[in-house]
């Protein structure tokens, strides 16, 4: 069995564990299925807004399937969050993210 396979009849007793989503998400990223990592970094935004480690990722995901527009609404989302929590170094990585993409009038 792969890692992906132990991952998935991981999930299979606790299918909203953040930790076991994410791996699975760049399981498939890693296997360059962009939409699946995409549906999962999704869900767990929306289930676990704080679990912060994913709005980079689900925003590079958005920039590879070429579309940076939502990518920098993500990590935009993503910095709030971070804000709200204290925690300064994802809120680097993410502001660093979003400056790559441009400004903010180039998203407005």
């Amino acid at each position: 069995m792969n890692r992906k396979e132990q991952i998935i009849e991981m999930l299979e007793g606790a299918p909203k564990d953040a930790f076991l989503r994410f791996a699975l998400a760049k399981e498939w990223e890693g296997e360059g299925n962009d939409p699946a990592a995409l549906n999962i970094y999704r869900s767990i935004v929306n289930d676990q807004p704080e679990y912060i480690g994913t709005y980079y990722h689900l925003g590079k995901t958005l920039e590879r399937m070429e579309r940076p527009r939502e990518a920098w609404r993500v990590y935009t989302e993503g910095m709030a969050v971070t804000k709200r929590l204290g925690e300064q170094h994802a809120m680097r990585e993410l502001a660093g993210a979003r400056m790559e993409l441009g400004d903010e009038e180039d998203f407005a």
